[in-house]
């Protein structure tokens, strides 16, 4: 970090925005104690290994081990600190509003650090919330101490890259001292730093995940229409994604959007704008199309098969995308729990997904390979587009199921090359 000094940096969270920052704050070249309440996880990151799978980052921790810790304790996270990242979850509420309850436990932490020259907020939170905590950063004798919005853009599976290589930097700051701060903290990482008042850095989250959710659940209900009118809606999606006003990102269709952040950030917003007196319609209708795109593949399998009662079905793939091991909102959960209480018999394949012993997966059985759970199955349903289902043998798949149906979730196989092999082949928005 030629020419930027080093700085100590407390980061509050150990999950993936909380590892992801620490580690490449890291790797920037600063000094970063990463604090977290579960014993069980600070105890595996001290002894090398990472609790989440996430492509780069356990190589970065270990690239950085003299300037990475990993804690427990309150006052070794504070101990020399003059950035204090928060970083923890804010999941919904019963109301549907955030929790933000873990935030509040990290600010009341901090009183009495009247070193600190900035609290930084990474954590995706309602607008307004900066103010709050501005006010009770003041109230605890911390009116001193900056504050700034610095929302993350990182997806899972590219998290590391997207935080080294950016779209932009977001900073919402309290003064111009403590966005050039968070600026100057950044130096070496690609991309363009935008700076702008809290409020505003707080809701370009939420209207980020909100405008792509968008993007997915529009061309979803086009895939639908393609598939009522003999359109092929990936020549459509092609040939949309060309014009430039538009662009071809996220246009891809499928069984619905899942993960950390999609469903609730969508959600958050939306109760965000009830909480207001303003009723965001189009926002409703994408998470309806959405929650609607997970339950027509059931039906659809439905259709075909007759009854779903005493079939075998195959998930093939249960993490909400490819790269992760996340489960959070995953397609397949709601594909898993529609199938069960239709009576079939689930199995499942995924090559990272540790989905827990919880409903509806203790009552699914996991299969080592795409082919072994497809074995005996009825049918089944292309759920994450793993790179390992390119390389199945699909014929002798074929061959050893009972029913060769296959729903394609994600378009990810050609149709006429399986409809040649014996399936009778779904797929989304294709004739």
């Amino acid at each position: 970090m030629v020419g930027k000094p080093e700085r100590q940096v407390a980061v509050f969270g150990a999950g993936y925005i909380g590892l992801v920052t620490g580690a490449c704050l890291a790797e920037l070249g600063h000094r970063v104690v990463v604090r977290d309440i579960d014993p069980e996880k600070v105890a595996l990151l001290r002894s090398g290994d990472v609790p989440i799978y996430e492509p780069g980052l356990g190589d970065m921790i270990a690239r950085n081990k003299e300037r990475l810790t990993f804690t427990l304790d309150l006052g070794e996270t504070l101990d020399g600190a003059e950035i204090a990242y928060v970083c923890v979850d804010t999941p919904p509420s019963a109301s549907g509003d955030a929790d933000l309850s873990r935030i509040w436990s990290v600010v009341k932490s901090l009183e009495g650090a009247t070193h600190l020259k900035a609290v930084v907020v990474k954590s995706t939170v309602p607008v307004g919330t900066g103010a709050r905590v501005r006010a009770a950063l003041d109230a605890a004798g911390l009116a001193h101490v900056g504050y700034a919005a610095n929302p993350e853009f990182t997806a899972e599976g590219r998290a590391v890259t997207d935080f080294m290589r950016p779209d932009r930097i977001v900073i919402g700051a309290s003064d111009e001292a403590t966005a050039q701060l968070i600026t100057d903290l950044h130096h070496g990482v690609e991309g363009p730093v935008v700076v702008m008042d809290v409020r505003s850095a707080e809701m370009v989250k939420l209207a980020s995940n909100a405008l792509l959710a968008t993007k997915i659940s529009f061309i979803n209900e086009i895939a639908t229409l393609c598939e009522k009118t003999g359109a092929d809606v990936e020549e459509v999606a092609r040939a949309v994604g060309l014009d430039h006003r538009l662009g071809p990102h996220f246009l891809r269709p499928g069984i619905g959007w899942g993960g950390s952040c999609f469903p609730k950030d969508s959600e958050a917003l939306r109760q965000l704008a009830s909480n207001t007196g303003y009723h965001l319609q189009l926002l409703s209708a994408v998470i309806e199309v959405n929650n609607l795109q997970k339950r027509r593949a059931i039906q659809q399998l439905k259709d075909e098969l007759g009854t779903l009662a005493g079939m075998r079905v195959a998930l093939l793939g249960l993490t909400f995308k490819p790269g992760t091991d996340d489960m959070r909102e995953a397609t397949s959960t709601v594909l898993a729990s529609r199938l069960l209480a239709e009576g079939a018999e689930v199995r499942c394949w995924d090559p990272m997904a540790r989905p827990g012993e919880v409903e509806p997966w203790v009552s699914t059985t996991r299969h080592a390979t795409p082919e072994e759970a497809m074995a005996g199955a009825d049918a089944a349903v292309v759920v994450t587009e793993w790179p390992q289902l390119k390389e199945v043998d699909w014929a002798r798949a074929a061959a050893a199921m009972r029913r060769p149906v296959l729903f394609d979730g994600r378009n990810l196989l050609d149709p006429a090359g399986m409809r040649a092999l014996g399936y009778t082949y779904m797929g989304v928005g294709r004739p």
